[in-house]
């Protein structure tokens, strides 16, 4: 008698699970457990460099000294809380593409969670067309708001907001 097997057909991740999944271990490297976050910038399918949170070279990380938190009071009288010792993996993404020569213009930003609004203004000016987030951010709405003036293509791919300890 023949044994019967049971095959499963492999399922091919689109290109944007492939690269969000890319951002996602990149964010590994981080030195701020506030999220581990990694970006990834793409062009034609291709990865064009590389970010996660961290100091800036040769400056101590959060694993190191410990988190630089600040608090931010937003227009709606609501506050959260930051640890700025760090740069954020979109800005360190385009920062690494300055450093090797790597024009980013016209690319997609893979990411863990929707910039920030620095990061936003960062990243219309280096002329990204395209932003995949894994997850939305507690205070996103500004980005939201210029990416969309902007005409910047933004997908979340997950709506739930990121929580922290200290927010």
């Amino acid at each position: 008698m023949k044994k019967e097997t049971k095959t499963t057909k492999h399922k091919r991740p689109s290109w944007d699970e492939y690269f969000i999944e890319m951002a996602d271990m990149v964010g590994l490297r981080g030195t701020c457990d506030r999220g581990y976050a990694g970006a990834i910038l793409v062009k034609d399918k291709r990865i064009l460099t590389t970010g996660y949170v961290g100091s800036p070279i040769g400056l101590p990380h959060c694993s190191e000294a410990g988190h630089e938190m600040h608090t931010v009071i937003h227009e709606d009288g609501t506050q959260s809380r930051h640890c700025i010792r760090t740069a954020h993996a979109e800005l360190n993404a385009i920062a690494n593409a300055a450093r090797a020569g790597v024009s980013v213009d016209g690319a997609t930003l893979y990411c863990k969670f929707l910039p920030c609004y620095t990061c936003a203004k960062t990243i219309i000016n280096a002329g990204i067309k395209r932003v995949v987030a894994m997850r939305d951010y507690h205070a996103g709405v500004e980005t939201k708001r210029i990416f969309k003036q902007a005409g910047i293509k933004l997908v979340i791919l997950n709506k739930e907001i990121q929580a922290y300890k200290d927010q």
